[in-house]
């Protein structure tokens, strides 16, 4: 049975899915071919850049558009600052965790450069995502584009509406059925976590204080790994960085599932994408076919990427990805 917090997202995520669908514009990938013929070259050669100077930037910026659109949709509404640190940005999930904030202002003011007062963050943000993903050895996905930015950013609904690394295999599902999502897309996207990075505080529950029993480990997890993990992560330092999700970390490929069939999932939620048979088969196929996965991501971060757009008439494009624009206030 869902929770409270789950059914409050069940009822949020249709509001604003049913207002995307009633603007009736749709995204088109061929959106911005008159107005910004160069948009895509401007932001691939930017996060190229900036994923040389920083190889840790392309999961932050895969993260930062995962962020954004499971909160109000895919409307850049994690950019925006708030004076009162009530934003998306300041949520417990995101707050000191969440990278890429100053890198997606750079690409945009090249963007600006280009095209000014034509692109969203938004849609940077769905770009960049992919741009990151193959820059570090993922496979290239058409992004639809078009998308508006948003007005509102909320703590609140961050922290209603993100997946958290607890959750359990029917948490997951419901969490993703909330803004349109299968559970097939829930699994790979997961995969993202191939060039994902971790502090200690997500691991020790699952080391020292399993079920809140002092001293249990969880016993979905391989004792070698686990023993492994305990040098990285005292019970006291929950600040660590643990590093590594996968075998190749830094590399975008199948080897997280790989991981996850031998029980060295970091997170909780990895370890229970094999705790239902529909998992276990999605994953299974994902480890052995690494092409099948790398195919398959592209087309749920698609899908991802639609949610709850803002299209037509319906938002605004920002001139500073941080700020709505001053016509606005």
């Amino acid at each position: 049975m869902a929770s409270a917090g789950l059914r409050c997202k069940l009822i949020l995520s249709a509001v604003l899915l049913m207002g995307a669908v009633a603007s009736g514009a749709k995204l088109s990938k061929s959106h911005y071919y008159k107005t910004c013929p160069k948009l895509e070259e401007v932001v691939r050669t930017t996060v190229n850049e900036i994923i040389n100077a920083d190889l840790g930037m392309a999961p932050g910026l895969l993260r930062l558009h995962f962020h954004d659109c499971f909160v109000r949709g895919c409307d850049g509404s994690v950019l925006l600052d708030s004076p009162s640190n009530s934003a998306e940005k300041d949520a417990p999930p995101n707050a000191g965790s969440l990278r890429g904030f100053a890198e997606v202002d750079a690409i945009k003011a090249e963007v600006e450069n280009a095209c000014p007062g034509v692109v969203s963050c938004a849609d940077i943000l769905a770009l960049a995502a992919r741009d990151a993903v193959v820059k570090v050895g993922g496979k290239y996905w058409s992004v639809p584009l078009g998308r508006k930015d948003g007005f509102t950013s909320s703590l609140v609904e961050a922290n209603a509406s993100l997946p958290s690394p607890f959750m359990t295999f029917s948490e997951l599902v419901q969490n993703f059925a909330a803004v349109g999502l299968n559970a097939k897309d829930m699994v790979i996207l997961s995969g993202g976590h191939t060039i994902g990075q971790a502090h200690c505080a997500v691991v020790i529950p699952r080391l020292y204080n399993f079920n809140g029993v002092p001293g249990a480990t969880d016993p979905s997890l391989d004792p070698t790994f686990a023993n492994f993990l305990r040098t990285l992560c005292p019970s006291d330092e929950p600040l660590t960085f643990v590093g590594q999700m996968d075998a190749t970390n830094g590399t975008f490929d199948n080897k997280y599932f790989k991981s996850v069939k031998t029980r060295r999932g970091l997170f909780s939620s990895d370890a229970a994408l094999v705790t239902s048979s529909f998992g276990r088969r999605v994953v299974n196929r994902a480890a052995k076919y690494p092409g099948s996965f790398l195919s398959d991501f592209g087309k749920s971060m698609v899908k991802m990427g639609n949610i709850g757009v803002l299209t037509g008439s319906a938002g605004e494009i920002r001139q500073v990805c941080s700020a709505v624009n001053r016509n606005n206030y």
